[in-house]
């Protein structure tokens, strides 16, 4: 039973005393989380002016890939932070691990905030941005299992897609907060400025990461699950315990349903609230400053409503809901991308955004209690960290790339579409086929 189910009437001083110690738990985590996003996705936020000042090959284009694929080589970290930071979850704590992504985040952030340009250090300047998305990437492989497993484990039993549908409020939260970051800067600053040293400002900010890692690492208390874990191997202590083997031989069907899960949130994510405002500046012609107010509304609304279609997942269960939002993001990108690039405007493009965030918001405010449900506590951070981030280093992490390549090789603005539906697709279909699996989660 977790810390926070308890009667409302006759609470005895300790119970009230060890629910506000579970709430500021949980606060912490949120905050964490939403700063680790931010840190990490911040840099698809400056691609056009990385790509001026890291990676010039004399084309736009060229350079803006090779920035789009520096922001996928992240991801290819993400699987071995997942083995790493996910068993450490479930072998030394929730918190343990937590402490630990924060501060990897912020020495990665760091590294990018201060990193001479190409102009000055040559060769050496993409190297240190290489490096630092690397460690940022294998920092992000441990969050999502071990943020997800707290938020879960907090929470009482029936409210689980509430408290765990923070993982993706903070998300966007910290997406949103990078998106408007972004427009302050790009709307203040003239562009030899930005270049010059703005560019800078977002990433010094995620450096306020440093000091929660610090909070959670000295002030906060383990989860009941996994303190009642620590109990159970305790007693048995001839039992060895491998998360990773248990996890491999015993829940390969829970892997592979995260996995499916996964693909339309992580595309949804990395194509609509990430790429979108680079998208809109070169196939729209919009505004910088104005392509990120539109997405800073869009991840607004997700903020918003993403805790709401977790809230009402607890009643009406996670597959129904989610199976809407899969459905219509199929059914609706294609029109919606097609209206939007033959009637482009900033108010078009806010429109689209808010109607994309509602159906992303749908899908992904469930998505993390039903994932980490479908695993028992003991191996649920490791489950959950693999089945994610393989996902979202195949079809996430590359997202930017994979859309700007097909752009240019079809000629058409509207070949992202295809790559969005063909996610939603698949997730549909896991959805579909994982219903007993998910209607009989923990």
């Amino acid at each position: 039973m977790s810390q926070l189910a308890i009667t409302k009437s006759g609470i005895p001083a300790a119970s009230a005393s060890d629910k506000l110690t579970a709430r500021r738990a949980v606060i912490a985590a949120v905050v964490g989380n939403t700063l680790e996003w931010y840190d990490f996705a911040v840099y698809g936020f400056f691609a056009l002016t990385l790509a001026k000042l890291f990676f010039p090959a004399g084309d736009a284009t060229v350079s803006l890939l090779l920035t789009a694929a520096t922001f996928g080589v992240g991801f290819v970290m993400r699987p071995v932070g997942a083995l790493v930071l996910g068993t450490l979850a479930d072998r030394r704590g929730r918190k343990a691990a937590l402490s630990l992504t924060i501060l990897l985040m912020a020495l990665g952030t760091a590294m990018i905030g201060f990193a001479p340009t190409y102009e000055t250090a040559g060769a050496w300047a993409p190297a240190i941005i290489v490096l630092a998305r690397l460690i940022q990437g294998f920092s992000a492989g441990g969050e999502i299992g071990g943020a997800t497993a707290f938020l879960v484990e907090h929470a009482p039993a029936a409210r689980r897609g509430l408290y765990a549908s923070w993982q993706q409020a903070s998300q966007a939260g910290a997406l949103l907060m990078g998106s408007l970051t972004g427009a302050l800067v790009t709307g203040l600053l003239a562009p030899a400025e930005l270049e010059a040293w703005g560019w800078r400002i977002p990433f010094l900010i995620g450096l306020l990461i440093a000091p929660v890692g610090l909070y959670i690492r000295f002030r906060i208390s383990e989860t009941d699950a996994f303190k009642a874990i620590l109990q159970e191997r305790a007693a048995t202590p001839e039992t060895p315990f491998s998360p990773l083997r248990d996890t491999l031989g015993n829940h390969r069907a829970a892997l592979a349903a995260g996995f499916g899960i996964t693909i339309a949130w992580t595309v949804c994510t990395y194509f609509f609230l990430v790429t979108m405002p680079t998208y809109a500046v070169r196939q729209l012609g919009v505004p910088q400053s104005a392509s990120l107010l539109a997405n800073s509304a869009g991840l607004a609304v997700i903020v918003v409503l993403a805790p709401l279609f977790g809230n009402w997942s607890d009643t009406v269960g996670r597959r129904p809901v989610m199976l809407a939002a899969a459905s219509g993001i199929l059914l609706l990108c294609w029109p919606l991308l097609f209206w939007l690039t033959s009637q482009p405007s900033v108010l078009n493009l806010m429109i689209a955004q808010i109607v994309f965030a509602v159906l992303i918001a749908g899908f992904s405010g469930p998505a993390p209690a039903a994932m980490a449900e479908l695993y028992p506590p003991s191996t649920r951070s490791t489950g959950l960290s693999i089945a994610y981030n393989l996902a979202v280093t195949i079809f996430g992490g590359f997202a930017p790339f994979i859309t700007t390549w097909l752009i240019l090789q079809t000629g058409s603005s509207l070949a992202p579409a295809g790559y969005v539906m063909f996610a939603a697709a698949i997730s549909l279909a896991t959805l579909i086929a994982s219903g007993s699996l998910i209607r009989a989660a923990r």
